[in-house]
């Protein structure tokens, strides 16, 4: 079981990559956001797996709701940034298979 101390600097450390996460998400860079996504997944794991089943109390459970409200406000806006990309990028895919099953259906190259 981890210390209160422990956790907190887990929280702070999640807190860190989700940041790094909206900022790569601001300009685009999707293979960064992937890469810190990972890392912010194992993080998340290790709390999972460590944070001990006693609630931190006094200046922890403070310092630990406003690590979390962070996290949850950077991960609310990494997604109003992400979903329309996502949303179009499903349907230039889908685009791109409707596509490809007409030319398959009728000849990419038939002439009328």
């Amino acid at each position: 079981m981890m210390n209160e101390q422990e956790v907190i600097y887990l929280y702070e450390n999640v807190a860190t990559i989700t940041d790094q996460m909206l900022a790569a998400a601001r300009v685009g860079d999707w293979e960064k956001l992937a890469t810190l996504e990972s890392r912010c997944a194992d993080q998340v794991n290790i709390l999972k797996t460590g944070e001990s089943p006693v609630p931190l109390t006094g200046v922890s459970r403070e310092r630990k709701v406003a690590i979390i409200k962070k996290i949850l406000a950077d991960d609310k806006e990494i997604r109003n940034i992400t979903e329309p990309w996502m949303n179009k990028l499903s349907m230039m895919i889908n685009s791109t298979g409707t596509e490809r099953k007409l030319n398959r259906a009728y000849g990419a190259n038939q002439t009328g």
